[in-house]
């Protein structure tokens, strides 16, 4: 894995996955909605491994830009055709099903849905044989939690999404997996939930904490590996023994 594009690359798991594939060797050309300060402190991190471009996932036309932004990188560099993508962008919404607005609801399907899947389209239209896709999804849609019905009805479409391209992209070698995450000690947790809730989860686990975004930027980086070749169509649930 050479060429590797992440989205919502600034902060939280997709940081730890882009700083995990940069310390592998890879380039990676990363997307972030809004904060160009965090996504300028990561390129900074990885050593000038790693780009930063701003994209909407919500925006098909901004998905493209991104990955023909990559693509040029990826020739000035040298690192050869894209090899590797980590679909990550995501956003969270707690609100009940009976107060949630059509726009709330349309917002986080484009993100999470949406973009997933331009995201994807965009990846297999110039990615190598033999390349790799990883999804990233939740916990969320195999225990679900009040308030998260747009959000794991969003993060379910990326897994049936993952399932469809594994058989479609498979005869190419490519690998198309998705990463479910429990609960993790990033910004968007913090800001969803309040510290006694956090702690009572970190109790609920077999491992008796939440997880750390550079544990799941591990198994990520497993999925890409040769080692996962293997490996497809599956969805892998990092939570620490949660459900």
């Amino acid at each position: 894995m050479h060429a590797a594009v992440v989205t919502g690359g600034s902060r939280g798991i997709g940081r730890a996955v882009v700083e995990r594939l940069t310390d592998d060797g890879a380039t990676v050309v990363f997307s972030y909605a809004a904060d160009e300060r965090a996504a300028r402190q990561v390129e900074e991190a990885c050593g000038g491994r790693a780009v930063a471009v701003r994209a909407d996932a919500a925006d098909p036309d901004q998905v493209e830009r991104l990955f023909a932004a990559a693509d040029e990188v990826f020739a000035a560099r040298s690192a050869g055709p894209l090899s590797a993508l980590v679909n990550n962008a995501g956003v969270m919404d707690h609100t009940p099903i009976d107060e949630l607005t059509p726009e709330v609801f349309e917002r986080v399907m484009a993100v999470n849905g949406r973009g997933a899947f331009f995201a994807v389209r965009a990846a297999a239209r110039r990615m190598a044989d033999g390349g790799r896709i990883v999804t990233v999804s939740s916990v969320g849609t195999a225990w679900p939690s009040p308030g998260e019905s747009v959000y794991a009805a969003s993060k379910a479409a990326v897994e049936q999404l993952t399932r469809v391209a594994s058989r479609e992209l498979g005869q190419r070698g490519i690998t198309v997996n998705t990463v479910s995450p429990g609960p993790t000690d990033t910004d968007m947790l913090r800001a969803g939930f309040p510290p006694e809730a956090v702690a009572g989860v970190a109790h609920m686990t077999a491992l008796g904490r939440v997880g750390r975004p550079a544990d799941i930027a591990a198994v990520v980086a497993l999925l890409l590996s040769p080692d996962a070749a293997w490996l497809t169509g599956q969805n892998l649930t990092a939570d620490g023994g949660l459900v």
